[in-house]
């Protein structure tokens, strides 16, 4: 399953809730953020974006790094060149290693750029999270984005009406949390009496 939605919709929410219900997650920010971490992958980034995105310790401070590149789309285009043949990568061979476990329902992909990457064709099923722009805007200044920021990574990704019409359910987030725990388990049960 992919999920799909606007910046701060709540697709990580949703997919958490599906690993409640025994699905596998493969979060492809998280891995990312693990990926800063390797050697190699910090000589290029910092030969692309200079010593500044370094702490005192040497290592990448991701929020230094996230003021420079989601202040410039070009920025960003070069950390998504950078990173992303390396989460799909990884998502790859975890894909293979949980299709290989009975015990788990569904891989479920909680990607921001799932069908940039053309991963939405790999899907049985894809679920977009709806929520209203004032409340994502409002989720991501918690967060610490800025709204510019916000409308600078939405820019890179295809527009939220297309992800809805690749859909095949929709959540509804602009409520409680115990509707949206609602909806997932609605469509969890679908999928596994549909199979």
């Amino acid at each position: 399953m992919g999920i799909l939605g606007g910046i701060a919709s709540g697709k990580t929410t949703v997919a958490r809730e599906f690993a409640r219900l025994g699905c596998k997650v493969i979060d492809a920010d998280a891995i990312a953020h693990e990926l800063l971490d390797d050697e190699t992958v910090r000589e290029k980034v910092v030969a692309s974006f200079g010593q500044e995105v370094l702490d005192a310790a040497g290592k990448i401070d991701r929020k230094k790094l996230a003021g420079i590149v989601f202040a410039d789309a070009d920025k960003l285009s070069l950390l998504t060149e950078i990173l992303h043949p390396l989460v799909l990568q990884r998502t790859e061979a975890m894909i293979e290693l949980y299709g290989r476990e009975d015990h788990i329902k569904a891989i479920v992909l909680d990607m921001p750029l799932l069908v940039e990457a053309g991963w939405a064709e790999r899907c049985d099923r894809l679920i977009y999270v709806n929520c209203s722009q004032k409340m994502r805007v409002d989720r991501a200044k918690k967060a610490g984005f800025h709204k510019k920021q916000v409308k600078i990574r939405e820019n890179f990704q295809i527009s939220l009406d297309n992800k809805a019409g690749l859909a095949d359910n929709t959540i509804e987030n602009n409520s409680d949390f115990s509707a949206l725990v609602r909806q997932v388990a609605d469509i969890f049960s679908e999928i596994m009496d549909n199979g």
